[in-house]
């Protein structure tokens, strides 16, 4: 969610977070001195930080875009080209990211600060007026999951590959951190105790988000976000369940395929009623990132990822969805994000669907509806035949799968768990794990740096 941040507390986090409030006389204490509590006295200050998480996690390394590419370009086999002139999204398109790469340390850090302000927020639900209370808890946990899943994924091994209760994770810190100690020189957890709190909070949120919340986390959002970990793990039953909670709650319908995408140019974003959860972009607040780099420049892009042949060659004869993409400047682009202030999807019902789908199939169930029922739903509305029962297979899921949620940030982690390849690089390979990043290992001797850094 992007909100305008000005309106609410300022913030100032690094790995600290320092906190000010300030009134009609003159603050004569350095601001630095404030403790965070301070600052936190009111439910009306707790949930203004609140606002300041989502705004947190908009940020164009995180949600606000990069986090959304970098799988993208991390998972790519020849269907995108990266033609731009940076340097780390090179490395990372290039599966040859050093140690310093600057969108690795980026990710990382704002993916902490952003825990860091859920954290608080968490800390202080004793301030918080008991009618919101729920609700305030189960959006900053909501939030808290969905950053340790992301950076559970990006920088440790997939739980698809050796052990997760011996691989080394990311550390848990759930707690505020307001100064660097030596007791705030954690070590990382291991990649199951990760997957665990992912697991608590998102169940947790669910249990207390309402089921409608504006354009905030809802129960719906929390019970979507729970079937892509459960997918993720290989829970399959648990995947399916969720989704179903998601399917079955009613509140969401699929578009036709040209309204799934906000196509329009140089306007506000706006929701659909496939949307689960989206990021909100204006022209006044918030930026697509991935305008900006999948984006032609003739509608505010740097037109730095082209789509190639490879790609465009995947669509049936038929299949609307080969009409979302357009040449500009003699390149072929991706209009899911041709509109600068278009608004960032981060979950969507197709997605709960195919998510079923491949769920009840390789689960031989039919929890809530049948594998062909459920990935018919999504071939329908893109203008394809139905595939019958009998001919339905998981190749067929997954390729489903890539088409309808292609450039959406699911590319790399769909291949680490199904144990697919990117080009000659198996799925385990230390080549598809961000390092951690350097400044973290040299203020940290608690750090292990991953294989291959």
């Amino acid at each position: 969610m992007k909100y305008n941040f000005k309106k609410i507390l300022p913030l100032s986090l690094a790995t600290a977070l320092l906190l000010t409030a300030c009134d009609s006389q003159l603050d004569l204490n350095p601001v630095n001195t404030i403790d965070a509590s301070s600052a936190v006295a009111t439910s009306g200050d707790v949930e203004a930080l609140l606002v300041g998480a989502y705004d947190s996690m908009g940020d164009i390394d995180l949600y606000g875009g990069n986090i959304v590419r970098n799988a993208e370009l991390l998972g790519d086999n020849g269907e995108i080209f990266w033609d731009g002139t940076f340097v780390a999204p090179d490395e990372i398109f290039r599966k040859n990211l050093l140690v310093n790469n600057d969108q690795a340390a980026s990710m990382w850090l704002d993916a902490y600060r952003t825990i860091n302000i859920a954290n608080t927020v968490l800390a202080n639900l004793s301030v918080v007026t008991e009618a919101n209370r729920n609700r305030v808890e189960g959006e900053a946990k909501f939030i808290r999951g969905m950053m340790y899943f992301d950076l559970v994924r990006f920088y440790a091994k997939a739980w698809t590959d050796g052990t997760p209760a011996s691989n080394p994770g990311v550390p848990l810190i759930l707690t505020p951190t307001s100064e660097i100690t030596e007791q705030s020189k954690v070590s990382r957890d291991n990649v199951a105790a990760v997957y665990t709190q992912v697991i608590a909070d998102l169940t947790e949120a669910e249990a207390k988000l309402p089921v409608s919340n504006s354009f905030f986390a809802t129960k719906n959002a929390a019970a979507g976000m729970l079937a892509r970990v459960y997918l993720n793990q290989g829970r399959y039953a648990d995947a399916a369940t969720a989704a179903t909670r998601v399917i079955s709650s009613g509140r969401y319908s699929l578009v036709p395929t040209e309204d799934v995408f906000d196509v329009r140019v140089n306007q506000n974003g706006f929701n659909t009623a496939e949307d689960i959860f989206a990021v909100q972009i204006t022209d006044q607040d918030g930026i697509n990132e991935l305008n900006t780099f999948f984006g032609g420049a003739s509608y505010g892009g740097r037109g730095d990822i082209l789509i190639e042949d490879a790609h465009l060659d995947m669509y049936q004869p038929g299949d609307q969805r080969a009409e979302l993409f357009y040449e500009d400047g003699g390149g072929v682009y991706t209009a899911k994000w041709i509109n600068q202030y278009g608004n960032i999807k981060v979950l969507r019902l197709a997605e709960m669907y195919l998510t079923r789908a491949e769920a009840n199939f390789r689960n031989n169930s039919a929890i809530g509806a049948t594998p062909a029922e459920d990935l018919n739903r999504v071939r329908t509305r893109a203008g394809l035949a139905p595939i019958a029962p009998a001919n339905l297979t998981l190749a067929a899921i997954l390729k489903e799968r890539r088409l309808e949620l292609a450039f959406e940030g699911q590319l790399v982690h769909d291949i680490k768990r199904t144990r697919g390849t990117v080009g000659s690089l198996p799925f385990n390979s230390p080549k598809l794990i961000f390092p951690i990043p350097r400044r973290e290992i040299d203020a940290n001797p608690n750090l292990t740096q991953n294989e291959g850094y």
